[in-house]
């Protein structure tokens, strides 16, 4: 599977959350499809709305300070989490960053009123603000799928007729034990879903921890989100504050 580090991405390219550690499967597309939904299984909360949180401020800056130094971990923490947590995305984004070569933000919160996901093995649903469930379908793999030839995934698909914006569900390979969190598009249109920077979920990545985390888990994904993208673009970041 191809991935791709975050931050070089958000800043030239535009992917969210690329982390290190993604598991290699080593069946079929089929049955890596299949294992993986058994791997995530759980429920899930938006990643960036937790690490996000001030309370976790000190972490940012003692993991980006280890590699670019106390004088530049604020600018580098704060870029960071920008690259992550924008507002708008699809038509709206792509009037504003454009095919994103000038700078963009990705928007990688849950969309469609979805506050908590729930995968159990092929049955993925989403529940709202109030834990209604919203939706809730069983899911078959159907393919192979590359995000604008960033990232592969895994493309499900449900039969439902009525599931409108959640007929398909494109799946990194991510896992909570792997890499802490999980990465994953939604939507109606696998066009739309394969391309990062044009069409209805242009700018836009969900990314998701499990509900259950604990404040190790915490540390252990920014830790993982801070190492991958800093280590690669440590020198570029420091040059930026002198």
């Amino acid at each position: 599977m191809k991935k791709t580090s975050v931050l070089a991405a958000a800043l030239s390219l535009g992917i969210c959350a690329g982390m290190l550690n993604v598991p290699v499967f080593a069946g079929t597309p089929k049955e890596n499809a299949s294992q993986l939904l058994e791997d995530v299984s759980g429920t899930y909360d938006e990643l960036f709305t937790v690490i996000c949180d001030p309370k976790y401020d000190q972490l940012w800056l003692d993991d980006c300070s280890s590699i670019v130094g106390e004088e530049a971990a604020e600018t580098s923490a704060e870029m960071l989490k920008s690259a992550c947590t924008g507002t708008i995305y699809g038509e709206e984004a792509v009037s504003v960053f454009g095919d994103g070569s000038q700078g963009m933000q990705f928007d990688c919160f849950f969309i469609n009123d979805v506050d908590q996901f729930v995968f159990d093995g092929n049955h993925i649903s989403g529940l709202d603000e109030n834990g209604e469930e919203l939706f809730g379908y069983d899911y078959t793999f159907t393919q192979e799928l590359s995000l604008g030839g960033m990232m592969d995934g895994y493309l499900y698909e449900t039969d439902a007729e009525d599931a409108g914006e959640f007929r398909y569900f494109l799946m990194m390979p991510d896992t909570p034990e792997s890499t802490y969190h999980i990465e994953f598009r939604y939507g109606s249109d696998i066009d739309a879903l394969s391309r990062y920077n044009e069409g209805a979920y242009a700018y836009w990545l969900a990314a998701g921890i499990p509900a259950d985390y604990d404040e190790q888990m915490v540390e252990d994904v920014i830790d993982l989100f801070v190492r991958e993208n800093l280590e690669e673009t440590g020198e570029e970041t420091e040059a930026m504050t002198e």
